[in-house]
Order: C-alpha cells, then structure tokens, then sequence
C-alpha cells in the first residue's frame, strides 16, 4: 500500500480540508481507533462522497455516482439471481454487467479482499470494481431489486423457519402459553421481520405501521404522505409471533388481549433516534397493532420549513410574539398541528424564556423546554398539570389539548395573567374555535380578552418535482367557488422519484386568524362563523381553499388534492 497516496494527502492537495483539520483527525483517530475518512466525515470536515472520490483517486478505480445514471445494472443478464438480493445489501455491492466470465461490480469498500473473494465464488467471474458511496449503493440496489424484495425474502425465511411448526399452526391463538409466545417472539427470524418491517417504514417516510390480522390473511400497511399502502403481506402464521415481539418491545402486557393497551419504544438508525408510539386494538380476529413513527430528524422543526408563505409566517410570528394570550392550533388529528406547536416552541426558546409543556403524549423530545406526560391514570390531567404550571414562573406554556372546561379556564387565566398559551383544538376551520370555546362554557368577554392567534391547518401532498406535468384545466372540471387565476396548472403523473404515485412529501396549508379590535368585537356582538370569517377575510386571512390555490397556481400540488383536503361551504 505503500505506493499509494495517503487519503489524507490527496484531500489536503485538492484543498478540502486544512492541515489543522488533518492534525485534529489524526490526534482521535489515535485516541479511539479506526479509519482515519471516517472520522474526518464524523468531524464534519468532508463528505462520505469526498472521501470516495480520494479513495477512488488512491487505488486508481473508477468512481461513479447515482445521479449520473452509470449506477443501473443491465437488463437481461439475470445479475439478480447471479447476486441475491440480500447478499447485496449486507455486502453493499451491486452488479452492473456481465461479459462472459467478467463481472463489473461497485462496491463502497474495494478494500474488503474476503469480500472480493466471495463474489468470485459465488458468481464464478473475475471480479473488475468501481466504487461508489454507501448512499447512492443502497438507492441503487432498492431501485435494480425492487424495493419490497428484502422485506419479500425475510418473509419467506420466516415462514419456512422452524418457529411455526405444524403443532403451532393448529392451535388457536387464545390457548397459546405466555412462555411459547415469549419463545416464537424472540426467535432470530421473528425479531429479523420485525426490525425489518420498522427500518423499510422509517426509509420510506412512513408516519405509521398498520398491522392487521384479518379472517384468513395477515396485512401490512405504511401509511405514507397521508395515504396507507399495502405492504407484502406476512403469513398469518406470523401474526402472534410479530405481535407479542412489539408488545414486548413496547414494555406491554403480551398475555392481555382483551383490552387496548399503548406503548412505546425506540429505535436507532445512523445517529438517528427514533420514538415509535404503539397502539394495540382487540378485534374479532386478534389485535390490530399501530405504531405511529416519530423521527423528528424528517420532520424539521422550523416554522419556515413548513410549507407556509411568507405572508402567513408573519402573521404567525406577530401572534407568537405577543407576551401573554392564547394561540390556538385546529384541524382534524393528523394535520400537522403538534409539529406546527413544535416549531413554534422552537423558534420562541431560549436560555431566558421558561417553557413548560403538557402532552399526551409527549411527541418530541426538544432540548431546552420542560416537557410533562399527562399520566390521567394517576390523576395527572391537563388541568392538574396547569395547576402546577402556575407555581414553577412559567413565561411559555403548550397543553396539548383543551378538551373540558377545567382546562380551558385554567388557560384563560394564565393567559390573562401574562403568559402566552398555546394549545389545540379540533375543529374544521378557524372561525369555528371561538364558537367551540364560547360552547365549553367560557364567557364571550373572557375569550374576546385572551385570544391572539388561530391557525387551522390541513396536510397535503406536493407534486413529484420530478415528473409534474402541465395540464390545462377545463372550465366544467373546476367546482363553484373555486377561481383559478391561470387555466394551466400540474398534475401527477408517477415516475421511479415518488413510487410511481405521483407525490412525494407534504406541505401545510392554513387558515389564519390574527385578532384585531373589530374582530374581538365581532365576538362580543355573538356573530356567526360566517360573519366572523368575513371580518377577518378584510384583514388578510385566507381561507383554507384560497391557501391551497395559492400552492396550486404555484405548481406546489394540484387540483384534484387541494379539493379533497378543504370542504367548500
């Protein structure tokens, strides 16, 4: 090895890093050990591709990248059968072509002889490398394989595996000892489909994993930017063994089935951590197990991130910089609001601001707020926890949600007495949250006093960047009361980017009521939602449509998505 350049010399020549960044990396790499690439990437100095392109440049192998389309291997070949699928991914190598007794493989560690040896072995060629990063191989490996194939093959070896015997299979889940099913959970296979089944949800984007026994089958969905999508399904062999291995994970009780029990647990991927939030429901034919993904590290907490438009951000910041009163997040669950609550917290903390949260349950974990599960069990509700709030000088508080009277006065006072609240409610649109709180029982003087800002939001998918396409709307295809500024909008089409599905991630669309004298007297006058919302219409809200147009003109999503999140009155 001696005749080749050191990594460190060639990202020095090229001017990448700096000699004190190289002294720095060597100095730990001699206090903790390994690859000296490596931790200049874990210093953040270079990339994963960067050192590539030098260990590329070092051996003198060729190097090659996803986006320039050299990463696909060639049709039929049958370099599929010729290099299983899991061998790939555990071995980060793919096949790209064949010519009669060579194969060009990349590979994200040329180095590795053993494994150069094995690919010799199993295929029966002469092994010629390229080199590419362990990214763009896993990418490029899911795209040649297909990416349910993994999950596919784990499946099949679990169920050819001896944890389901034939004496298993006929007997009825409910006469199953606690000690067989603890046995069948922690099997190698079990655990294997189970971790697996997690990871392909978290690499997907996934927001929740469905598992659902039904009469003679076993379904898997992962719901995706709002959509649930069937997954290959387990055998229904399967079901108990999977089960009981959540429940165990989720620190629940695997003997009751009788009963909805919820748990969680967490994951590490890479330096990511996890939560993942589990709901077990008893049904007719077993428990329906739901775990609800929280991966703060998808999600950016950052209210400029979300989708909003520039004038709603500042109408959003003017309500959460008000020094005392009440901010109100609603839609329906799954809109966005806790990130929403999040991201404003996010932006308003800081070493001299106390923040106190109160959640059920507590979604993400935020360095420097003080975050309470409300426990109702043992008497630890939103009201109790309010209580308390107000004896530890709180400058900031978020309740999860106001769902009774208690909660809400207590709110109403603390927003009276100097501190800004933020909370939730579910309601269809902003107008209707004075309605729903006047319906709780506070006085109309109480909430004209403390109220600052009402956001409703709903969650919709963008359009694929990739394969959107123009499309010129007819007149009969847009419903009364809609009006498009241009008759040229885009719509979905579905390309190898999004799945084929035509979207890919999603945006936030708001309605947003930022309060102003007229408005506080419209209130104490008893007008309608409808009234209400026409005052404010005057001061520069948008409707939840109008806001979804807007990210239609935009080319942001189309027509037919924008419709079936809003309702038109």
């Amino acid at each position: 090895m001696a005749r080749y350049r050191k990594i460190g010399d060639i990202l020095l020549a090229e001017g990448i890093i700096t000699e004190t960044q190289i002294k720095e990396a060597i100095a730990a790499q001699q206090k903790e050990g390994g690859k000296l690439g490596e931790i200049l990437v874990k210093l953040g100095y270079v990339t994963e591709e960067q050192i590539v392109i030098a260990l590329s440049k070092q051996l003198s192998i060729s190097y090659v990248s996803l986006v320039s389309g050299k990463l696909k291997p060639a049709a039929d070949q049958e370099l599929e059968e010729l290099v299983p699928h899991d061998f790939a991914v555990r071995n980060l190598v793919l096949p790209l072509f064949r010519n009669i007794n060579s194969l060009t493989v990349v590979m994200f560690n040329p180095l590795d002889l053993i494994l150069i040896d094995n690919l010799k072995k199993l295929t029966g060629c002469e092994i010629n490398l390229i080199i590419s990063t362990k990214a763009d191989i896993l990418k490029a490996i899911e795209a040649f394989y297909g990416k349910d194939s993994l999950l596919k093959d784990m499946i099949d070896a679990a169920a050819g595996d001896n944890i389901v015997t034939a004496e298993i299979r006929n007997v009825a889940q409910s006469d199953l000892s606690i000690d067989k099913l603890i046995e069948q959970a922690e099997e190698a296979p079990v655990i294997k489909l189970v971790d697996l089944i997690i990871k392909q949800a978290i690499d997907e984007s996934a927001s929740d994993i469905h598992i659902e026994p039904q009469f003679d089958k076993f379904s898997l969905r992962y719901r995706i930017d709002g959509m649930l999508y069937e997954m290959p399904s387990p055998a229904m062999s399967l079901y108990s063994p999977i089960v009981s291995r959540i429940k165990i994970l989720s620190k629940m009780d695997i003997a009751e089935k009788r009963l909805p029990q919820d748990g969680s647990f967490m994951v590490k991927m890479g330096e990511r951590i996890i939560d993942l939030r589990v709901s077990s429901l008893p049904t007719i034919y077993g428990e329906k197990v739901v775990m609800r993904i929280l991966d703060k590290t998808r999600i950016p907490l950052d209210l400029a991130k979300l989708g909003f438009l520039p004038q709603e951000l500042e109408m959003i910041r003017k309500g959460i910089s008000s020094s005392y009163g009440l901010v109100f997040l609603t839609g329906p669950t799954g809109s966005g609001k806790s990130t929403t609550l999040y991201a404003a917290l996010n932006e308003l903390r800081s070493s001299t601001t106390n923040i106190l949260t109160a959640e059920d349950p507590v979604e993400y974990r935020v360095e420097g707020i003080n975050q309470v599960q409300v426990k109702p069990d043992i008497g630890l509700t939103f009201a109790t926890a309010l209580r308390c709030f107000m004896r530890q000088d709180p400058d900031i508080i978020l309740v999860g949600e106001v769902r009774d009277l208690e909660t809400a006065e207590i709110c109403i006072k603390a927003a009276l007495t100097g501190h800004l609240v933020l909370s939730t409610l579910h309601t269809n649109d902003a107008a209707s949250t004075v309605t729903r709180l006047v319906d709780i029982g506070l006085p109309s003087y109480l909430v004209t006093a403390s109220l600052r800002l009402i956001v409703a939001q709903r969650l919709i998918r963008k359009l694929c960047p990739q394969c959107k396409e123009p499309y010129e709307v007819k007149e009969e295809e847009i419903p009364k009361g809609v009006k498009l500024n241009s008759p040229v909008i885009y719509k979905a089409k579905g390309c190898e980017k999004c799945n084929f599905i035509g979207y890919k991630g999603r945006m936030v669309i708001p309605e947003i009521i930022l309060m102003s004298d007229e408005l506080r007297e419209a209130i104490h006058n008893k007008c309608s939602p409808a009234q209400f919302m026409e005052i404010a219409r005057h001061k520069g809200t948008m409707t939840l449509l109008e806001s979804g147009i807007k990210r239609i003109e935009e080319g942001a999503t189309s027509l037919e998505e924008v419709l079936s999140s809003t309702t038109i009155f």
